[in-house]
């Protein structure tokens, strides 16, 4: 049934020439707190914008920072209270923004310092918080630093990057790898110091003839490494990231933050596997080149440094997010540092979201009960008091529509991931298009790839060109609402006229309704905001159910997640939780079978369908927070 009246505005941005079709805030509003005071970001909704493909407001086939701000009243209505924004500072665009020429600058394709201060400022009158991508573990090849730094082996620079001179091609235990990579020395053929490889494709280490040395790359050729043992490259480093909070923003989220520091002694990396990967270098244990522990000394000083901001400029703490692919969830522990000296707030945990494939189609293969319930768990159980930050989507990994939909089942089986993502305990981590269920869109030319790595990778790798697509607003011109330039940066997928933000808006069974919906009850109900998460139904194959509960003597919610394609029955006992409900207001469901006030210990699930539902602290008959909806 529908839920709300639904009202569609048009809202015309002064330096868009066309018209962009927004919602406009629904009948019914709530009066549910934002995200506020000192520890905002545990009740934050972020959302990742990828500013190429968010916006275009110039018409230039590319989005941008006005682009952006123009949106910021979808996003509040939404629900979203901080936004992510990728790199969008002055840049070569080798890998789109992740390659920096100047810290302390805009993109001129995105726009100006002044853009965005208004930005900024926009954000605040929506409540909405600015997080910026600051890219700490490398630089552009055409940032000043390096120039410098390769102009002479004497300079004040050259060691704010990580040099070698290499080994004699013949020297004993070089590899056959590294022999692929030989230099003329001055004394006769070197090879790179060891068998270290880019994630990108190739040796880790450049030659530069002029100063006959390798520099070291983690990732492309154009983004040499910084030494972060040279006080001096912390020291600009943290100037930068204060340029930016000075101006406002609430926080980063910090780029490949593992990698910061090397072997000093750079032994070779052992081989993880046989074989080679898709760019046919050999698959390697990056123990030497990945989570060495000078990163925690670091972000001890930073979280230090960034604490120092008073309310003053922008309220509330500022926020450091880590992306941290780490193996385990015991693993992101030492991210969080202790109280006496703290690290990180959200270190992102990969392993809920991107840890479940298991093929590249098939619910049964992918959508797997049990994945989701050991990690979530262990996301509750295993990083103490800390606050989790789960993400499905991003700008790295094909879209999770893609990953984890059949093929038939897709929408409904998206519910269920966006349910985990607003209704466990953590902060949910959004990426533009997520809500409408934007799909991947993989070239399927190599002439077509624009991402390098998937030109180097080609056909084995196809690059990431197919999770970063424009948005889709609306059906008023092929761009989507995207852009006026025919040419955008990346095609617009063809299921743009079905799959948008105002279609979806007037659909009350569609998915952007949903996460709505999911986000208000996140909003109005304080177990979901703030109680703890318990795994109930233990040994169900196929429904995942948890139950979050406050210790304010608020109502309880109570979750149950179908993860099959037949009909189920979940059996919730809440007795261990100390509540003596045997039944449950429905709020929030998605499929006919769960309606109204249900019986928890034989609760009826269509296939793949989620529910959402609340019961009361004290007593079965006692009134429940929120009345019940359903889409």
């Amino acid at each position: 049934m529908k839920l709300r009246l639904l009202i569609v505005a048009v809202v015309l941005f002064s330096s868009v020439s066309y018209a962009q079709t927004v919602p406009a805030v629904h009948g019914t509003t709530t009066a549910a707190p934002t995200a506020s005071g000192p520890d905002w970001w545990k009740h934050a909704v972020l959302y990742e914008i990828y500013p190429r493909s968010f916006q275009d407001s110039n018409g230039d086939g590319v989005g941008d920072l006005n682009g952006i701000t123009a949106r910021l009243g979808y996003l509040e209505h939404l629900g979203v209270d901080a936004v992510w924004i990728s790199p969008m500072y002055p840049s070569p665009q080798v890998d789109f923004g992740y390659d920096i020429s100047n810290y302390e600058a805009v993109d001129p394709q995105y726009g100006t310092l002044a853009d965005f201060d208004r930005l900024v400022a926009s954000g605040r009158e929506h409540h909405i918080r600015i997080i910026l991508d600051m890219v700490l573990n490398h630089t552009s090849d055409k940032h000043p630093w390096f120039a410098e730094a390769a102009s002479s082996r004497t300079n004040p620079k050259h060691d704010w990057y990580c040099w070698s001179d290499g080994v004699p091609a013949d020297a004993p235990g070089v590899t056959d790898y590294q022999k692929r990579f030989v230099q003329d020395g001055p004394n006769g053929k070197v090879v790179p110091p060891n068998n270290w490889v880019s994630l990108f494709g190739g040796s880790a280490w450049e030659w530069v003839p002029a100063l006959h040395q390798f520099y070291y790359h983690k990732f492309y050729k154009q983004q040499p490494d910084l030494d972060w043992r040279n006080p001096e490259v912390e020291k600009a480093m943290f100037a930068a990231m204060r340029f930016w909070m000075d101006r406002g923003v609430a926080g980063f989220r910090l780029d490949a933050i593992p990698t910061l520091f090397e072997d000093p002694q750079m032994r070779n990396e052992p081989v993880a596997r046989a074989g080679v990967n898709a760019q046919g270098d050999p698959i390697l244990n990056d123990i030497y080149t990945n989570m060495l522990p000078g990163v925690h000394d670091v972000l001890r000083r930073m979280r230090a440094m960034a604490d120092t901001y008073s309310a003053s400029s922008y309220p509330n703490t500022r926020v450091l997010i880590g992306e941290t692919y780490l193996p385990n969830t015991a693993a992101l522990l030492p991210w969080y540092g202790t109280p006496a000296h703290p690290e990180l707030q959200l270190p992102m945990d990969m392993l809920v979201g991107f840890h479940a494939e298991g093929g590249v189609s098939g619910a049964n293969a992918i959508l797997n009960a049990n994945h989701f319930r050991d990690t979530l768990n262990a996301a509750e159980t295993e990083i103490g008091s800390h606050q989790p930050l789960l993400v499905f989507d991003n700008h790295d990994n094909p879209r999770s529509w893609n990953r984890f939909g059949d093929g038939v089942h897709n929408l409904a089986i998206a519910k269920i991931i966006a349910s985990m993502l607003l209704t466990a305990r953590a902060t949910p981590l959004m990426y533009y298009g997520e809500e409408i269920g934007m799909v991947t869109s993989t070239p399927t030319r190599r002439e077509d790839v624009k991402d390098p790595i998937g030109i180097t990778g080609w056909p084995k790798e196809k690059g990431r060109d197919g999770e970063r697509t424009p948005m889709q607003w609306d059906a008023s011109n092929r761009q989507a609402g995207f852009s006026s330039d025919a040419h955008t940066w990346l095609p617009v997928p063809p299921d743009y006229t079905r799959v948008n933000v105002a279609s979806e808006s007037a659909d009350p069974d569609s998915l952007l309704n949903w996460y709505e919906n999911l986000i208000r009850l996140r909003r109005e109900i304080p177990s979901l905001r703030d109680g703890g998460m318990k795994i109930l139904d233990c040994h169900n194959a196929a429904v995942v159910c948890y139950v979050r509960k406050s210790s304010n003597n608020s109502a309880a919610a109570v979750i149950a997640l179908n993860m099959s394609a037949a009909s189920q029955t979940a059996a919730i006992d809440l007795s261990a939780e100390g509540l003596t409900a045997h039944d449950a207001t429905t709020l929030l469901r998605d499929g006919p079978a769960v309606s109204g006030r249900q019986h928890l210990a034989s609760l009826p699930l269509a296939p793949f369908a989620s529910w959402i539902g609340s019961v009361s602290s004290t007593s079965p008959g006692a009134k429940t927070n929120g009345a019940p909806r359903g889409n």
